[in-house]
């Protein structure tokens, strides 16, 4: 779910004079406030089973929380990184916290379907207005290693949404939904780390302010870059269509087909989100050996077998956290329907990314990175 600036080449000696070092500090801060919102994100997911219990909702309204979220992460990120290109806002990473956090304490409060929708939509502006502003940041601490900048960038978020579904399982199904606001203190971190990172932006801002404006150099033809960026946005579309799919159903199928509870469910979530993060980590070297558009189409094509045998495969090879099997399922990680599907899913992420990235630098400057709203799907 994270998105870079178009590199923009430089002319001669302004090019040798914009040489820096990279700030591994910085790195290293945006990629933990990454985790920590990306965390949250993934909490809402990890919860759909209590608020499914606690307010009696269809499918169709499980969807809706989904859909809310989506429309209020995705639609508004290409409009925040728009109007953060030609305004300049440091302080909007911390202040786009705060709307997270707002969403948190609204949803340990709910006391209706309307108050969790508002509280989906909170979070959700957050995230619509931290992944283009930390994007951002990233590149500009990353000392022209834009790869190495992007990846410690995209590792914390990738982590940070499989670890929303185990929190779930350990701090909030035990004891109810109200446990949601010990995550409050997450964003309340966040908040601080990011006031850091935008001093940082704020003064790197000053600094560019008297350099040369870059130039920008498109050598491929505009219809061969839309038309390239069109079938990226499809495979993209299909990519998180099928994320949604299960990660907003997944708990409930392995509920009801075989009876486990929501906490047992929860960990079943965190393990496929983590093969996501895992296999976008497997994803970058990957790529570079055997090439990106192989990554991609491979990812796709090898989500398929493993989604069509995950519903008839018994609780054995389904659930690696079955608490009657502890040792077998992490020797038999990558052989998990459901965890080759999520490694798959994130190896095509990374390749999807890497060749997006590729094709900002040598066509049509994109703004910022746009997400298609991931739709709801019942299993």
């Amino acid at each position: 779910m994270a998105m870079s600036e178009p590199t923009q080449p430089l002319a001669g000696a302004s090019a040798a004079a914009t040489k820096a070092r990279t700030s591994f500090g910085i790195l290293g801060a945006i990629s933990l406030s990454h985790l920590l919102n990306d965390m949250i994100q993934s909490l809402i997911l990890a919860i759909y089973p209590l608020l499914q219990s606690e307010f009696s909702l269809t499918f169709m309204q499980i969807g809706m929380i989904t859909l809310t979220f989506q429309l209020a992460s995705s639609l508004l990120q290409p409009v925040v990184g728009y109007w953060t290109d030609k305004y300049p806002m440091p302080w909007s990473l911390p202040i786009g916290m705060c709307f997270t956090l707002s969403g948190l304490v609204l949803l340990a409060l709910a006391g209706s379907f309307g108050a969790v929708l508002l509280a989906a939509a909170l979070v959700g502006t957050g995230s619509s207005v931290f992944h283009p502003e930390s994007s951002r940041v990233a590149r500009m601490a990353s000392g022209g290693r834009h790869g190495l900048a992007q990846s410690i960038f995209q590792v914390g978020g990738n982590f940070g949404s499989s670890l929303g579904p185990l929190l779930a399982a350990v701090i909030i199904a035990p004891y109810g939904k109200g446990n949601v606001a010990w995550f409050v203190l997450a964003a309340l971190l966040a908040i601080i780390v990011l006031a850091q990172i935008s001093r940082w932006y704020a003064a790197q801002h000053r600094i560019s302010k008297g350099k040369p404006k870059a130039t920008i150099v498109n050598p491929l033809p505009r219809n061969k870059v839309i038309l390239a960026v069109s079938v990226l946005l499809v495979l993209i579309f299909s990519k998180y269509f099928y994320m949604a799919s299960i990660s907003s159903y997944y708990t409930f199928y392995l509920m009801q087909k075989f009876g486990l509870s929501v906490q047992n469910a929860q960990f079943h979530l965190f393990a496929f989100l983590f093969a996501v993060a895992a296999g976008t980590v497997i994803g970058g070297p990957l790529g570079d050996k055997i090439g990106r558009k192989y990554v991609i189409w491979g990812s796709i094509l090898g989500v398929a077998p493993f989604t069509l045998v995950l519903p008839y495969a018994t609780l054995h090879w389904t659930g690696i956290f079955n608490r009657d099997n502890w040792f077998y399922p992490r020797i038999g990680l990558f052989c998990h329907p459901g965890v080759c599907a999520g490694t798959a899913s994130g190896a095509y992420r990374y390749g999807f990314w890497a060749l997006f990235r590729f094709r900002v630098r040598y066509g049509r400057p994109w703004r910022c990175g746009i997400r298609p709203a991931r739709r709801p799907h019942q299993y």
